[in-house]
């Protein structure tokens, strides 16, 4: 995986605020490249010094096996949750989902632009 693709998923995620989240496949829409499973694996072999508990499933399902360390996480941000009819619970992805304002977008598209450029520079 390229450095700059794992950079920039990176740097994406730690833009998320508290109490937000964002799904796999919102990460990959903005970073317009790559899908889903490819924002799983960067945040699985490099997320652990990110916010990882704020990428998660689009059904609102936390990372597997990190559910009790991300409620814990959840409960501190205020992030808003709801219970299953099986009394687990998921993020509300309706309520709790990211939208990135004007300047955090232009942030993230300097961060695209930096991953396609070949030296890693942000061409004006």
């Amino acid at each position: 995986m390229r450095d700059e693709y794992v950079d920039a998923v990176l740097a994406a995620v730690n833009l998320i605020p508290p109490g937000r989240v964002l799904a796999y496949g919102d990460i990959a829409e903005l970073l317009d490249s790559a899908g889903p499973r490819q924002v799983g694996a960067v945040m699985s072999h490099y997320g652990g010094s990110a916010p990882w508990w704020r990428v998660l499933r689009a059904n609102g399902e936390p990372p597997k096996c990190h559910d009790a360390r991300a409620l814990g996480h959840y409960e501190n941000e205020g992030t808003p949750l709801k219970l299953t009819g099986s009394g687990v619970y998921r993020v509300d992805m309706r309520v709790a989902r990211w939208q990135p304002s004007d300047t955090e977008i232009k942030a993230i598209e300097d961060l695209v632009a930096k991953m396609s450029h070949p030296c890693g520079e942000v061409v004006p």
